[in-house]
């Protein structure tokens, strides 16, 4: 019982609806606010009429005597505000204002209702163009009204009174009095500016209806009281002049004649019209709300307005309004002024724009013929209107059309080009269009299998302007309401559909994120080429991985490769270079799609080259040479491509090919500079002489070197001994210790001093018939680690000296050897000079049957994997003499000869030392 109790102050319009803070308008004693139903959204006004108004008016004037009175008066100001309100209710037609909610009590005591939404009475916005002029602004000059919307936000409202507005508006008001007057039966007794609202569609509506009241000769009964005419010219101090009649608007059959009918609301928007183009905008009559003023006004010819005085306009009045419009509404005589019916059809709204209104406004009730005719017309004639009349009378009409399905397309293409002409054409686009747009294409999709001529035919208007819908919306809108409308046009199945949807990927890729791309765009893509078996589309989708991999459709037929460093135009790809397919999806998604294709057709191998050019740019040289490669050889060999198609494809192939063999050179370059100097040292030093010493050069001192030319201290260390590079000659055990330690190359002549460097000897060496060396394995690594290894030279033998001995002349003269040893060898024993023993230890080594010596040093510049030099003619004819089984004796008598006149150098100086 207490909840309901609770319920009961409450009001329904407070409960129901969220109200701004503060009012965006006051019109006359209403204080309009913006609101919006808590459970649908839908926009209203709220109209608050406050009781401490009237309060505050009276408050000086009334004695305790007349308070009684005064309430009064106050209990008829309250039933009048509530006839208002009443009316409305009843009265229904678009030039009336539209009641949203009934009009119930407040907390406080005061009045609410809720109309459709509203943005300023006529009266505000003509005070508003008063302050433009005063400040300097231009007539005609943008009204702006920031007004806070239900979520607490601020915004700009823009209105504008030209002269088509002005038409336009003083139209409606007349098919406005025209309802009253003749389907209603009521006079409005009070029409003035602040009873004139603008909407938010632009549209002009009558309100103010408090002094409304059937006419004196009515013949039909009505329940609404007629105008005491007694009362509401009596202007009371106690009242606010906004809930009283204004005089400054009256007729004179009220005020003089006390005659009550239609015609004095004629004579009322005359004076209206003047105001619209007077300055300031106001009516021309001065009364201060006193009777005897007026009836002095019009008493005589200068005061009153007349077609002499230019109706007592500061400003010059258009000629149609001057000549045709106000003599027959401003007149002294009632039966001399128009009807409501008379004044539409004035030559005021001859004009083809708001000829164009008129039966814009009337459109439902037209015929589909002349539907479709106005629609394929209007094209012709938006650029005439002003931006204002476009966005929030002609674009609000046309949207409330597209619920006729066989003039969608054509009301879409008059939408989009109003949008894209209007300087806020994003923001209408957005608030208006797109709503539309997901009712009828994404919320109703409808089955698949039926096909929907009309809903195709408008499908392809929103794809045909996909660009400028990409320009007018963020891309969170994008793609939550126009991106499935594009899936829903490439899912279609009419080919120009799909066409046309695939032609939008470059607007696509502009407005979308790369996830977006990938995820949701290019598998759909991917899909559509795959299945289709129209070329057509086939082609399309060639393009549209040309576009998905950073191309261009506009130079898709291009021949050029992309590949020869020349710069792409940036006009072409600045769209598409946003939201590219990365690398993997193009190698491992694309160019499969590209192989699987089985047609050969000339038109669809070109396109294929468009995209393996993009590829190019994009995907490893590796992936190139593997797969893209062999893709391209065998499209070039299709037997229906022309000359200059296959020399289209060499020309890429080359391109691919040398991007390849480039990159590949690059790599090879980097790891050679890193690596393959080293490698390379390490292989071609193998026979250096620091190869062979186990170390550089660089370790022996400059005293060593001076102590060694010079000859200088030579003996001074008789436990130490230096070789001719200064390297010390240690004893055969510290030798053979190094040996162990680290390994050294010998050279292929030469044979392992001790048997403990014998077992590390395994590989063979073989000679040809001249001795020179031809095969030697990676084990023939001797624990010999220098020169000094050598034994001193002595004379050889005799040939009979035993087998197998090792030789200790000069040059290691050759001995025979068993026959079964077929291999040659170039090595002889070499013993360390400090040898006392005299029995030597017998090596068996694979060697031929003869053991040659090793060519003379200082003759050779051979390495240790240099060949030897053949043997000349004498050793050629001494060898076939005498055969294997004689002793090669060294026969280098020219060579001899030359050493001796010579000075000497390497062993031969090492052998004068010692």
């Amino acid at each position: 019982m207490f909840s309901s109790a609770l319920k009961s102050f409450q009001s329904n319009i407070s409960a129901n609806y969220t109200i701004s803070s503060s009012p965006i308008s006051y019109c006359g004693a209403w204080k309009v606010y913006d609101g919006k139903k808590k459970s649908t959204g839908k926009a209203v006004s709220v109209f608050v009429f406050e009781r401490k108004s009237l309060e505050a008016q009276g408050g000086g004037f009334g004695a305790r005597s007349s308070s009684s009175s005064l309430k009064k008066v106050h209990e008829e100001v309250i039933s009048r505000v509530k006839k208002e309100s009443n009316l409305l209710a009843r009265l229904r037609h678009p030039s009336i204002l539209e009641l949203a909610e009934p009009i119930e009590d407040t907390r406080s005591g005061g009045l609410m209702f809720a109309t459709e939404p509203v943005t300023a009475s006529l009266a505000g916005l003509l005070r508003e163009k008063d302050d433009q002029e005063k400040a300097g602004g231009v007539a005609g000059r943008p009204s702006r009204f920031v007004v806070e919307e239900a979520d607490g936000q601020l915004r700009r409202r823009e209105l504008e009174i030209d002269e088509l507005e002005i038409q336009k508006g003083l139209l409606q008001v007349a098919q406005g009095l025209e309802f009253l007057h003749e389907s209603a039966g009521l006079v409005h007794g009070n029409l003035t500016p602040e009873a004139i609202y603008v909407n938010a569609k632009s549209d002009w509506k009558i309100a103010g209806l408090a002094f409304a009241g059937p006419p004196e000769t009515s013949d039909t009964r009505s329940n609404i009281p007629p105008i005491s005419l007694s009362e509401v010219l009596y202007h009371d101090p106690r009242l606010p002049r906004s809930i009283q009649l204004d005089m400054d608007y009256t007729s004179p059959d009220f005020v003089m004649d006390s005659n009550i009918s239609s015609s004095a609301d004629m004579f009322t928007l005359g004076l209206v019209i003047l105001a619209l183009y007077n300055s300031p905008h106001a009516s021309p009559l001065k009364t201060n709300a006193n009777i005897a003023t007026y009836k002095k006004l019009f008493s005589s010819a200068s005061t009153a307005p007349t077609s002499g005085n230019n109706f007592l306009s500061s400003r010059p009045l258009p000629k149609d309004v001057l000549g045709d419009v106000l003599p027959r509404l401003i007149t002294r005589r009632p039966g001399q002024r128009m009807n409501a019916r008379e004044f539409q059809q004035s030559r005021f709204f001859d004009n083809i724009l708001v000829s164009s209104i008129r039966f814009l406004d009337s459109l439902p009730a037209k015929t589909p013929n002349e539907k479709s005719q106005f629609m394929k017309g209007l094209p012709k004639i938006l650029d005439q209107f002003p931006r204002s009349v476009l966005e929030k009378k002609v674009l609000p009409a046309l949207l409330e059309e597209t619920k006729d399905r066989e003039l969608l397309y054509l009301v879409l293409q008059n939408v989009f080009k109003i949008v894209k002409s209007l300087p806020t054409g994003c923001r209408a686009f957005t608030e208006k269009v797109i709503p539309k747009l997901r009712e009828h294409f994404v919320n109703g999709k409808g089955t698949q299998n039926e096909r929907d001529v009309a809903k195709e035919a408008g499908l392809i208007v929103i794809l045909e302007n996909i660009e400028l819908i990409g320009e007018s919306c963020s891309g969170k809108e994008f793609k939550d309401d126009i991106l499935p409308i594009i899936h829903l046009g490439l899912e279609s199945h009419t080919h120009s559909i799909v066409d046309k949807s695939l032609g939008c990927l470059p607007t696509i890729l502009s407005v979308l994120d790369f996830s977006t791309i990938k995820h949701d765009v290019f598998p759909v893509v991917a899909a559509v080429f795959s299945k289709t078996s129209s070329l057509g589309i086939k082609i399309r989708g060639l393009q549209a991985f040309v576009v998905l991999c950073g191309g261009s459709s506009n130079n898709s037929t291009d021949m050029g490769d992309g590949l020869n460093g020349a710069v792409r135009s940036m006009e072409n790809t600045k769209a598409t270079n946003n939201a590219i397919l990365d690398k993997y999806t193009v190698q491992e998604k694309i160019v499969p799609l590209l192989k699987a294709m089985k047609t050969k057709e000339p038109a669809v191998m070109m396109a294929a080259l468009a995209v393996f050019k993009e590829v190019g740019r994009i995907a490893d040289s590796d992936f190139l040479a593997t797969e893209c490669l062999p893709i391209l050889w065998s499209f070039s060999l299709g037997p229906l491509l022309d000359l200059q198609q296959f020399q289209a494809y060499m020309t890429l192939i080359k391109s691919l090919s040398t991007k390849i063999e480039n990159e590949q050179m690059r790599k090879l370059r980097e790891l050679s500079s890193s690596s393959n100097t080293t490698r390379n040292d390490d292989l071609m030093n193998v026979g250096s002489t620091d190869a062979f010493f186990g170390g550089s050069r660089d370790d022996v001192g400059e005293n060593d070197f001076e102590r060694l030319v010079l000859g200088k201290g030579a003996n001074s260390n008789k436990s130490q001994t230096f070789d001719m590079l200064g390297e010390s000659l240690r004893p055969q055990a510290q030798r053979s210790q190094s040996s162990q330690a680290a390994p050294t190359p010998v050279f292929s002549w030469s044979t392992p001093a001790t048997v403990q460097s014998q077992q590390h000897t395994n590989g063979t060496s073989t000679t040809n018939g001249f001795g020179q060396p031809q095969n030697r394995t990676s084990s023939n690594t001797a624990t010999n680690s220098s020169l000094n290894n050598f034994a001193a030279l002595k004379p050889t033998p005799p040939p009979s000296a035993g087998f197998g001995t090792p030789t200790t002349n000069g040059f290691g003269a050759m001995t025979p050897l068993p026959s079964a040893l077929n291999t040659a060898s170039w090595s002889t024993p070499l013993n360390p000079a400090t040898r006392s023993s005299s029995t030597q230890p017998t090596y068996l080594q694979s060697q031929s049957n003869f053991s040659m010596a090793p060519p003379s040093q200082n003759n050779s510049s051979f390495s240790q994997f240099s060949i030897a030099p053949p043997p000349n003619q004498s050793q050629m004819t001494m060898q076939n003499q005498y055969g294997r089984g004689l002793s090669n004796a060294p026969m280098q008598a020219n060579g001899t000869a030359n050493t001796q006149a010579q000075k000497k150098t390497g062993l031969d100086a090492y052998e004068s030392l010692i």
